[in-house]
């Protein structure tokens, strides 16, 4: 379960009804598959931040991404997911912009290539997410603990970015994040 959601891009967000026990299982059930098809998107990258809030087999999507056909495409993929009734995607489209790919670029270089950070950059979905919008940054995913998530915002800084968001999560908060969930 962890593993799902250190590639699915933290801010993943699990809304179970106080029902009962079958219907929030049946919530993680249909939020882990969804997490799975998001993964397994070939054009799924660091570059794009999706989020997802299941149910009664409702999924809103949330999030950004850096070109129109992956919201399209993750929407149809979603949509296939057994008991998703519905989905709602408010994706948002990052805007084209030389500037904000040569900084997503950057940034990405500088985290991945710190020996800190080689073991995040590991197998197809690395966990953390570098997503640039005009010139502001901000990162999402899951770091092991606290000190990475600040030295990876302290490698953003020395690009002198318009502003810096730091959302990434521990392994802890999102542990404990599923617990009350």
């Amino acid at each position: 379960m962890k593993t799902a959601i250190c590639l699915f891009s933290i801010g993943v967000l699990l809304a179970a009804a106080p029902v009962g026990a079958t219907e929030d299982r049946k919530n993680l059930q249909v939020f882990n598959d969804v997490a799975a098809a998001v993964n397994h998107y070939a054009y799924f990258s660091i570059y794009d931040d999706v989020r997802a809030d299941v149910k009664d087999g409702v999924v809103t999507l949330a999030g950004k991404v850096t070109m129109p056909f992956k919201s399209e495409e993750i929407e149809k993929r979603i949509a296939k997911v057994a008991g998703v009734r519905k989905v709602q995607n408010r994706l948002t489209v990052l805007p084209v912009s030389q500037s904000d790919t040569q900084l997503r670029y950057r940034i990405a270089r500088a985290i991945y290539g710190n020996p800190n950070f080689w073991n995040y950059g590991l197998g197809p979905n690395p966990s953390i997410h570098v997503i640039v919008e005009h010139g502001h940054v901000t990162l999402t995913g899951v770091v092991l603990n606290d000190l990475d998530r600040k030295l990876a915002r302290s490698l953003v800084d020395q690009f002198g970015v318009m502003s810096v968001v730091n959302e990434l999560k521990t392994e802890a908060e999102v542990r404990d994040a599923l617990e009350k969930s």
